[in-house]
């Protein structure tokens, strides 16, 4: 068993109990003990996409990580929390509401490489505690700003949205880099049109190469569990090797490549490939450099 789960996952369950969830459907439809890990942490707060590795694909979850990732979101004006979301207490207030125009103008300033302070309710690690440990204990917690890369940010198509009138709330969409917090973006984008603000709504739609039209419900997967077809449910390892290309190997540079050897002489670009064999399944992620394609992970398959 070795493969992709892509949870659409609900609001109000954590990412650990995701995981859970999905090895106990797996224990239940008969298929034993299986290496589970996910690729991405997403908040109890939010939704959407949720890529979960079972065997050998539980080896991509770093680079999963590293991918970059697409998150609608919702910022109400005029409130802004300690969590920067739904959860916490009132840290400041105002009355100003911006228009959409004037949003729409500060945009760009936020577009490309830009540096961010993460919130403090964050998992990040200051003297090897959690920001959020430490500001749930009453802390006052210092975290330090950080480059991060937006790819892409704009407010989501609404024809009812007038240009100049005043607006309680406003959803954008963001392509992001790893490390990017959307909720520290939508303060740093209330503050900017002169407000205060919090996230009520966030959803991933994407992440590295998977996306909702290959996502599955909570309630999909419990009936999987139940012994409903496992069609649709469990995507093959390759799925999320797909924004990188394949690598043909013959079968003497395939066993090469499994002993973990450097191949030289073959004509191919520099970079990230997924090599391969003969049966057309994956047996390593390798890296050509300067003519010397060298294993990063092999797949036990």
């Amino acid at each position: 068993m070795h493969g992709w789960i892509i949870l659409d996952k609900p609001l109000g369950l954590g990412s650990t109990q995701a995981v859970s969830a999905v090895k106990r459907n797996l224990r239940e439809a008969g298929f034993g003990k299986i290496k589970v890990g996910h690729g991405g942490t997403l908040d109890p707060l939010a939704t959407g996409i949720l890529p979960i590795a079972l065997g050998e694909a539980t080896k991509l979850c770093g680079r999963m990580l590293d991918a970059s990732k697409i998150y609608d979101f919702t910022i109400a004006f005029g409130t802004e929390t300690s969590g920067l979301d739904a959860e916490g207490d009132i840290v400041a207030t105002s009355d100003h509401r911006p228009t959409r125009a004037a949003v729409e103008a500060i945009l760009p300033r936020f577009t490309g490489q830009i540096e961010q302070i993460p919130p403090a309710y964050s998992a990040i690690k200051i003297d090897g505690k959690r920001a959020y440990d430490r500001a749930r204990a009453g802390e006052d917690v210092e975290m330090k700003a950080r480059s991060v890369t937006v790819y892409d940010l704009q407010i989501q198509p609404q024809a009812s949205l007038p240009a100049e009138e005043p607006l309680d709330s406003v959803t954008l969409s963001a392509h992001v880099s790893k490390g990017t917090y959307i909720r520290s973006l939508a303060r740093d984008i209330a503050y900017a049109v002169g407000s205060v603000g919090h996230v009520t709504m966030l959803r991933r739609t994407r992440a590295g190469p998977f996306d909702l039209e290959s996502a599955i419900s909570l309630d999909k997967l419990n009936a999987f569990g139940q012994g409903a077809a496992q069609e649709d449910i469990i995507l093959p390892i390759e799925a999320g090797l797909v924004d990188i290309p394949a690598l043909d190997l013959s079968p003497e540079q395939a066993r090469a490549i499994r002993q973990g050897r450097v191949l030289t002489g073959i004509a191919m670009k520099d970079g990230l490939h997924w090599a391969r064999g003969a049966d057309m399944r994956p047996i390593a992620l390798v890296e050509n450099i300067d003519g010397e394609l060298r294993t990063v992970r092999g797949f036990n398959l």
